[in-house]
């Protein structure tokens, strides 16, 4: 029996692994799911972003092979495989369940699961090992899970995160008390980022609602 789940986040700076170099040089941003290491020693790197120089970067980047885009709209869904084993993995090693990482002008934010305080401090050791490593929150996960509105909605957390910041700076007031760009800027994201999300949230709230 499982006795202390608990939701964290983690601030990691100073790695060299592509994505984060590849944001911290071209000050974009990407969401990425929880990068799996295959047996064969490569990792599979799945991610989107909307800064098309990013993808140029890992094209030329020689550890990348068989980078994939798949173009949208506003984002572009990448896929490939890095020669590069994650600092995250190192979290994984010691029970951190990731869920999602994003990497933002070279800085990651790991989101996800441990089971009870000595292994959050384990993990916290292994990261702080290799990189810079900051706890940013810490939460029981029977919390999140009763009162999270991205749990109750089936949102996704950086949709949660769009449309409740909007909410809470007036986005929706009518006049408006706060634009797209303010709401991105206290997010620290990119105006386009800011509105699929939004959009993507709002699409999954109304089909739940009016369905």
């Amino acid at each position: 029996m499982i006795s202390e789940c608990l939701v964290v986040e983690f601030r990691v700076t100073g790695d060299e692994c592509p994505l984060a170099e590849a944001t911290r040089a071209t000050g974009g941003d990407v969401e990425a799911a929880a990068p799996l290491l295959r047996d064969d020693g490569y990792t599979l790197l799945r991610f989107s972003t909307d800064e098309a120089d990013i993808g140029k970067r890992l094209d030329a980047d020689d550890r990348i092979r068989y980078l994939h885009r798949a173009a949208g709209d506003e984002r572009h869904t990448y896929r490939c495989l890095s020669k590069e084993r994650c600092v995250v993995h190192r979290l994984i090693d010691e029970g951190f369940l990731v869920e999602t990482v994003r990497y933002v002008d070279g800085v990651e934010r790991h989101v996800g699961a441990v089971v009870g305080q000595e292994v959050l401090h384990g993990v916290l050791e292994a990261a702080g090992e290799a990189v810079g490593v900051q706890l940013e929150r810490i939460s029981p996960l029977g919390e999140e899970a009763d009162d999270g509105i991205s749990t109750r909605w089936n949102l996704t957390p950086t949709q949660a995160e769009a449309l409740q910041t909007a909410h809470e700076m007036g986005y929706f007031d009518v006049p408006k008390r706060a634009t797209a760009e303010e709401v991105a800027d206290a997010i620290d994201i990119s105006k386009t980022a800011f509105l699929e999300r939004l959009r993507r949230g709002q699409s999954e709230l109304f089909d739940r609602m009016l369905d």
